[in-house]
């Protein structure tokens, strides 16, 4: 696991500044903090933060072919590198080390662009081949590890594993993007390809990029993606023997290091399931970590120790008070662009524990999306057999009416607070789906966003994101088309990033067994019932765990990893979060509504209604603008013309 970046001359061969390319480096060196290196050739910098992992003696980087007429910087790692080496060899290429890093100049070498489709594992990587004065850039299917690059106006490419590496060289616009700011307030997370600054973008999951020199910067070419076919006939009892078999191979590869490997460990059925098939691959016991809450609503530490308990493993628990919120400004650095998921708190204190003991955690993120795990997908299940009942004629303008005259009633039980189902009800299954993960939906955006801003936007909205997405998912099975648009956005923008910068504040690498991509193909080829049956999500994997675990924790309630915004923003945070969110700093944009703001606080603090997610929002968005030197006059110059 490491941090990469570089800069790239796309007309000629400028000299590179090496102290520039040492800082955009040093910017990074928490991802890899044991070595770092850089290498200058006419046109070219690169730059590299080593974590070492796999072949700790001779991995380091930039890396070369034979000849050093290609050369890579590599984030991540590649799981079949292991097959791939000896492939390499008998088509004629020489290796100087056993480093996953080197297979990949020779598989550029051998299978240019197409090398990509032959790698197994989490991977950033950009290489330069002098030969063929090519660029050419890659990011993982599924998004774990990020690239980020910006073409700036006198054609330098920069690159970096994050934003704040591009920034550090000087030349990256800050000015902000107004649709990126849009797609912020209704998801919690700018969504791929954009970013929060107009001149930057991530490089898509399952992309990659080539520029030659001299040539116009292309679009990114789309390499892999997952097509739900939903007709394999496999009994329940196959498929989920077959499932513990692919899941303990995804899991023995991930178990590969020369350094302190574990587990985290949370008491849900993902992690706990990889770490019963941990204990199963390893001689010794394995090393697990989990967060304890002081406030019981909050708390599964119970859960994570029956499964410890079980298996034996050296089980390290840590208790998270209820007031751990000094963390707002650290998460504002370490995120770069706003980012609103309040889990990035405990997931930060998570990898902290873990770092102490090991430098390799195994999760079990994404679960949730390719097992479907969610509560949400059960109940956009339920409304869209209530769409298919109803004609759209009919059924828009009656629960349109209901969605607007329903009262909010968060304070009250479940059963009572049908005004989300109503407003649901009156959307298309994809409005309906954007609508039920909104932070803000559509109707607050409205109320927050200036006159001014929303002129800005010219029309777009952050639905167009999962539009774009829909209209390349290629089925029409209710469950299967909302999880794909999660592995598109959700998993890559929300979890993919809390887990990557939370992990890399910590110089601690996760690797993900749930994200092992034949794993997610063979998944997609199951029919839908087998993760959502009735009431039971995660039903197939539920099934092929019962011998492994116990129905405590297979069949409990999801609880989730979160934190009392609601509470806090009535208590200990209740001073800061008015400052913050009725300050200067966002004042001065111009792009708010104070008076909205205004009664969204008092609502919230007067215990009339919870508004703690949009105010964690407007907070994280004060913090991010804070940290990036954005407040004042800086902040006035942002929105200086819509973006593309």
């Amino acid at each position: 696991m490491c941090g990469i970046t570089g800069l790239f001359d796309t007309r000629g061969t400028r000299a590179v500044d090496a102290i520039v390319l040492q800082r955009m480096n040093d910017s990074q060196h928490h991802r890899g903090p044991d070595e770092g290196s850089v290498h200058i050739e006419p046109g070219v910098g690169f730059g590299h933060r080593r974590l070492s992992i796999i072949d700790i003696a001779t991995g380091q980087q930039p890396l070369f072919n034979e000849d050093r007429s290609v050369v890579v910087v590599f984030n991540g790692e590649i799981y079949n590198y292991q097959d791939l080496i000896p492939e390499l060899q008998t088509l004629g290429h020489t290796f100087h080390t056993k480093s996953d890093t080197e297979v990949i100049v020779h598989a550029w070498e051998q299978w240019g662009d197409a090398c990509v489709e032959r790698f197994r594992g989490m991977f950033a990587f950009v290489l330069w081949d002098r030969n063929r004065q090519t660029l050419f850039m890659a990011r993982d299917r599924l998004g774990v590890k990020p690239l980020f690059y910006a073409l700036l106006d006198d054609g330098t490419l920069l690159f970096g594993s994050e934003l704040k590496s591009l920034l550090a060289h000087g030349g990256l616009k800050r000015s902000i993007d107004p649709l990126a700011v849009e797609e912020y307030f209704a998801l919690g997370y700018v969504a791929e390809p954009r970013t929060i600054f107009r001149q930057a973008r991530k490089l898509a999951p399952g992309h990659s990029l080539a520029i030659r020199r001299g040539d116009p910067v292309g679009e990114p070419r789309q390499y892999w993606d997952v097509r739900f076919s939903l007709g394999n006939p496999m009994s329940v009892e196959d498929a989920g023997a077959e499932l513990v078999e692919r899941l303990r191979e995804s899991v023995r590869l991930r178990m590969i290091a020369e350094v302190p490997l574990g587990a985290f460990l949370s008491g849900g059925v993902d992690s706990s399931a990889v770490v019963a098939l941990m204990a199963g691959l390893s001689d010794e016991p394995v090393n697990t970590c989990s967060i304890a809450f002081d406030d019981p609503k909050f708390n599964e530490s119970e859960f994570a120790k029956l499964v410890a308990d079980r298996y034996q493993t050296n089980h390290r628990v840590e208790t998270v008070q209820s007031d751990d919120f000094d963390l707002i400004d650290t998460l504002a650095r370490l995120y770069d662009e706003p980012y609103a998921d309040s889990s990035a708190i405990p997931t930060y204190r998570v990898c902290q524990l873990a770092r102490k003991h090991v430098t390799v955690a195994l999760s079990g993120d994404g679960g949730d999306e390719t097992f479907g795990g969610y509560r949400r997908y059960r109940l956009h299940l339920m409304e869209e057999r209530m769409r298919a009942a109803l004609p759209a004629g009919v059924r828009q303008p009656l629960f349109g009416l209901l969605g607007r005259v329903y009262p909010k009633a968060d304070w009250a039980p479940r059963m009572f607070r049908a005004k989300t189902t109503f407003e649901g009800m009156a959307r298309s299954s994809i409005g309906a789906y954007f609508h039920s993960v909104s932070i803000l939906r559509r109707p607050m955006r409205d109320r927050l966003f200036s006159d001014k801003f929303k002129r800005d936007l010219a029309g777009y909205s952050a639905i167009e994101v999962f539009n774009h997405h829909a209209e390349r998912a290629n089925t029409d099975d209710p469950l299967a088309l909302i999880q794909y648009l999660d592995l598109k956005t959700y998993l890559v923008g929300d979890i993919n990033t809390k887990v990557d910068r939370a992990s890399m504040a910590h110089s601690l690498e996760v690797r993900e067994p749930l994200m092992d991509h034949p794993l997610v193909e063979w998944l997609a080829t199951l029919p839908s019932t087998m993760k959502i049956r009735g009431q039971e999500g995660k039903f197939l994997l539920k099934k092929a765990m019962e011998p492994h675990l116990p129905n405590d924790i297979l069949y409990r309630p999801k609880m989730g990893f979160s934190v009392p915004l609601a509470a806090w923003f009535r208590g200990p945070l209740r001073q800061r979060v008015r400052d913050a969110v009725l300050g200067d700093g966002l004042a001065q944009t111009g792009w708010f509504n104070r008076s909205y703001i205004e009664n969204l606080l008092e609502a919230h603090q007067s215990g009339a209604s919870d508004h703690s997610a949009p105010l964690w929002t407007l907070l994280m968005f004060e913090a991010f603008m804070r940290q990036a030197g954005l407040t004042g006059a800086a902040t006035a110059e942002c929105p200086q013309t819509r973006a593309a």
